[in-house]
């Protein structure tokens, strides 16, 4: 889609504004493409981290805005550096080059069509790993589109089914409904899931749900909707991990990490249902050491 930060509508909030000299509700303006990290990360799922790390490229700015964020820092737009579709083509082969497994865009949805540009020119100059899109899950199926044939990996929250948390923590009653059609999309795209010798992904689809304290119901609801929807199709990623990062007045229940025992009742209702294909966490997990410093590190030579 040509000139499309001029009237831009790519998520489901549909702002409508001239990006290029107005912050839309991603938080970001301008032209570029604003990055705040690009590095090798370890802390995904072990099929896209491995030993060497996924090639991880942070984007500065994030449609969706939850309350509770856990990178805050970079979610509203205030922490980067603004790349050219050129040099972000650069930062995929200087990843690939450190020996990443993967390219994997962490909230890219506001630069869809820019990214998409600098991986078609990264793919003409010798890209050759899978692409992972990491995103919040709220989409909009058309920008979606714009990308198949070149992202292989889709790892996915799937936030909410409860519209009115929804409403509450991220602004968006709609997101049950732009989650469904969304993840409908990827699933067309990658409709099964494929693995190396060495169990590395290599494509196929991974939804993500952070359980939320107090909140066991709603990551019940979603793996519910995900099993009978999906079954074996997608691989589910169940976290306990979420950290406070503020002090939340209106939602006193945000103040605590999730409990043990409300993640072992999620885990226990998952097996009840049957499900066979999912990534669960151990040990305690809440730790602000698994964000990493967004301080343009692998940006130095841009």
């Amino acid at each position: 889609m040509e000139n499309y930060l001029e009237d831009c509508s790519v998520c489901p909030r549909n702002c409508h504004i001239d990006r290029r000299s107005r912050k839309g509700r991603c938080g970001v303006d301008g032209e570029g493409i604003y990055v705040s990290r690009a590095a090798l990360h370890f802390y995904e799922e072990p099929c896209i981290s491995g030993r060497n790390g996924s090639g991880t490229v942070f984007f500065s700015g994030c449609s969706l805005h939850c309350v509770y964020c856990q990178n805050r820092a970079i979610s509203d737009g205030v922490h980067g550096k603004y790349l050219t579709e050129e040099q972000l083509a650069r930062v995929f082969l200087d990843l690939q080059e450190k020996g990443a497994h993967k390219i994997n865009l962490v909230t890219p949805t506001h630069y869809t069509y820019q990214i998409r540009e600098a991986l078609i020119l990264a793919r003409k100059q010798g890209l050759s790993l899978p692409v992972v899109h990491n995103g919040s899950g709220y989409e909009k199926p058309e920008t979606l589109k714009a990308l198949e044939g070149l992202v292989d990996i889709y790892l996915t929250d799937f936030k909410y089914m409860d519209a009115d948390l929804a409403r509450d923590l991220s602004g968006a009653p709609d997101y049950p409904e732009r989650a469904k059609e969304a993840l409908a999309e990827m699933v067309r795209q990658q409709p099964a899931c494929g693995f190396g010798e060495d169990g590395l992904m290599k494509r196929g689809v991974i939804v993500r749900n952070l359980l939320l304290p107090g909140h066991v119901s709603n990551s019940k609801a979603v793996v519910r909707y995900l099993w009978e929807t999906y079954g074996n199709r997608i691989y589910l990623s169940l976290m306990n991990q979420y950290t406070p990062m503020g002090t939340f007045e209106r939602f006193p229940y945000l103040n605590r990490k999730v409990t043990r025992r409300e993640y072992e009742r999620l885990i226990s209702y998952v097996l009840e249902l049957g499900v066979e294909q999912a990534f669960i966490q151990e040990g305690d997990t809440a730790e602000e050491s698994f964000i990493p410093p967004f301080d343009e590190s692998g940006l130095e030579d841009y």
